[in-house]
């Protein structure tokens, strides 16, 4: 499809929105094709917008709805002598049409819908967008006789399969309650010459319940880390759901066993990922060879099958619901490809991303302004981390014996990562990982 010129005001307008990545870069903006469809006294006019940069060609999902007579409380982002036209998901002509095109598992240019087997029609009543978010537009929908359906809007448009749409609606559909219950997807395609056929395919939208009420499991550990109250039986059912989660996973995609040619691959980007930390953060450079000596240990440690994983798993990415534990945002690590997010990994790779989360709890409370606790954040965090791995282990202790290296290699490549991080973005934190990082390079 040929290229478009975009409407000068919407134009003007992407390159202020949070999800709008080449900030400060300048923006060199074109229409690289689209949908549109009549949603009732409304037109949904979906735009893919390509942006070249310095730093690369990225392709964005830009829904707008245009309407003949104004919507109330809500500003345009241009209108002409006839038409008002909106950012779509703050209209809710623009979820009723794209939860329509679900439930009915229609196609409307190149764009469908399909619907999660079992998930109920839904009428909707109101809908409103989540603020603060940076990569993706949620829409809180709320819809009559049934639980409210958040509905995720991704912006940047990647080819292939979405790891949050693939392993949610997977978990969904063998009736586990680890993840909320889903809806369905958007699917599309849009030109793109890298492609063998010149058309990508990917995932537009993704629906699921809307669980009211849940906290994020780092606001309630960083509470309870505060007040100095133990966290050991929370911790361990965190676990022992990361466990379930890993088995439901583990049975309902594909998996292998690793072999010497992954054992290679995966080691050389570790390796790799740890020199350019040592370059970037002068603190790390005084355990290089500790660092890569911990590293390389582990090849011919006993290594788990390789299976999908969530890949970004911290207590940012855990709602409370009660007792229970329930994830979210399965999209992995944002800044890798996503055909590098839907490779098979080590499910060990998300035990260690946890027990790195709870070391930045510790940190958290010890930056702040409170007074400490009696029991000290260090000491809340070493317990946290106990109970975790005795939830996710249970009584396989031979297991983690054996898998004990292969566990500090990972959080050590995830404390490295995490130092890259702070020394850009919040050197007052770099204390944090770096403290790991020696802790682990001398184990």
């Amino acid at each position: 499809m040929a290229e478009e010129v975009l409407p000068d005001a919407l134009a003007a307008w992407i390159p202020r929105q949070r999800w709008y990545a080449g900030k400060g870069q300048g923006a060199s903006l074109s229409r690289r094709g689209g949908w549109s469809v009549a949603a009732g006294d409304a037109e949904v006019i979906t735009y893919y917008v390509l942006d070249r940069q310095s730093s690369g060609a990225t392709l964005y999902q830009v829904p707008v709805t245009r309407r003949d007579i104004p919507l109330e409380g809500v500003l345009p982002i241009w209108q002409d002598d006839s038409s008002w036209y909106y950012d779509a998901p703050h209209d809710p002509a623009y979820s009723r049409a794209v939860l329509d095109l679900i439930a009915h598992e229609s196609e409307v240019g190149g764009t469908r819908g399909h619907r999660q087997p079992g998930a109920q029609p839904i009428v909707l009543t109101t809908s409103a967008v989540i603020k603060g978010e940076q990569s993706n537009t949620s829409i809180i929908c709320r819809v009559e006789h049934a639980a409210p359906v958040i509905l995720k809007v991704f912006r940047a448009m990647h080819a292939g399969d979405n790891p949050d749409v693939v392993l949610q609606s997977a978990i969904s559909a063998s009736g586990s309650m680890l993840v909320p219950k889903s809806v369905g997807y958007l699917s599309g395609q849009w030109p793109d010459r890298s492609q063998p056929d010149g058309v990508a395919h990917g995932h537009l939208a993704f629906a699921q319940e809307f669980l009211e009420g849940a906290e994020d499991a780092w606001r309630t550990a960083v509470r309870a880390a505060t007040a100095g109250e133990d966290f050991s039986l929370r911790a361990r059912r965190l676990g022992e759901a990361t466990a379930e989660l890993h088995a439901t996973l583990g049975a309902a995609m594909p998996s292998r066993e690793a072999d010497s040619a992954d054992v290679d691959r995966l080691l050389a980007a570790m390796l790799a990922r740890a020199a350019a930390a040592i370059a970037a953060v002068p603190e790390l450079a005084v355990y290089g060879e500790a660092i890569e000596a911990a590293i390389s240990a582990v090849r011919y440690s006993p290594w788990p099958r390789l299976q999908r994983i969530h890949g970004d798993y911290h207590l940012g990415q855990v709602l409370a619901v009660g007792d229970a534990w329930v994830v979210v945002d399965f999209e992995g690590e944002p800044l890798r490809p996503m055909a590098e997010r839907s490779e098979l990994d080590l499910p060990l790779r998300d035990v260690a991303g946890m027990l790195r989360s709870f070391d930045y709890v510790a940190g958290s409370v010890l930056r702040s302004d409170v007074e400490l606790p009696e029991l000290p954040p260090t000491e809340w965090a070493r317990t946290a981390r106990i109970a975790f791995l005795a939830g996710y282990y249970g009584s396989a202790e031979r297991e983690y014996t054996a898998h004990r290296g292969l566990l500090d290699a990972l959080e050590l490549d995830k404390a490295l990562y995490e130092a890259v991080y702070e020394a850009r973005n919040r050197p007052d934190w770099l204390a944090i990982p770096v403290e790991a990082v020696k802790r682990l390079a001398g184990s």
